[in-house]
């Protein structure tokens, strides 16, 4: 599904390189579901925003499905992501002049689903993460937990064949958290590949297997 070769990403000030991932070999097989783990700094969210398309390698091949992301124009990024990426941001990410209702519906019309077909998904997400209530509210009306669930459930509605999860659970309670980590499994098991980036061993034992980041490189 996924294979990374020697990516790397570094910022350029004159003459010095200053190199926030390097050396990046990486497959990711479709169906798994994949932890990051590392220290604060390690480039954990760098690497996610590349898998994800949100932020471009300086170096390195990307190929998406045999595609090549690396040598792409941003438009055609732009649209392999919004046709098969879910991404579930750390700081949510959501539209601040849209409501919930709106926040969820925005990818559906990205993809040109029909309207009907809209509603109903829209309507099975607030039921499904209990926030029918919310559906009017904007993003600044609700807690950060609630933001946490609305960026979860505009991730999973475009029924995506990769989620990327950028400590999805860091702003839930302990029951929230459990719910969904059972989620994200189900959802592996029933076929779709999963990447989360996460500090806590217990949420990362839901990985297949555990990728170590330290200081841009993999151990």
């Amino acid at each position: 599904m996924i294979k990374l070769t020697n990516v790397e990403k570094y910022y350029a000030n004159k003459f010095i390189k200053t190199f926030v991932l390097r050396q990046i070999d990486l497959e990711i097989k479709q169906g798994e579901f994949i932890s990051i783990m590392g220290p604060s700094g390690a480039g954990k969210s760098t690497l996610l925003y590349i898998l994800g398309m949100l932020d471009e390698s300086s170096g390195g091949e990307y190929l998406f499905f045999d595609a090549p992301v690396h040598t792409m124009k941003e438009k055609e990024r732009t649209r392999l992501h919004q046709e098969n990426i879910g991404f579930v941001f750390q700081q949510y990410h959501l539209i601040d002049d849209l409501t919930v209702y709106e926040n969820l519906e925005t990818p559906l019309m990205y993809k040109k689903v029909r309207t009907s077909e809209r509603k109903s998904l829209v309507a099975d997400m607030l039921d499904r993460f209990n926030i029918v209530a919310k559906k009017d509210l904007f993003p600044h009306q609700l807690s950060g937990g609630q933001q946490q669930l609305v960026g979860i459930a505009r991730a999973l509605i475009i029924d995506p064949r990769l989620i990327l999860a950028d400590e999805p659970t860091g702003n839930l309670n302990s029951k929230q958290g459990y719910e969904i980590m059972e989620m994200l499994k189900e959802l592996n098991e029933q076929g779709t590949t999963i990447v989360q980036v996460t500090h806590d061993e217990k949420k990362a034992a839901y990985g297949h297997r555990i990728i170590q980041l330290e200081d841009g490189l993999i151990k």
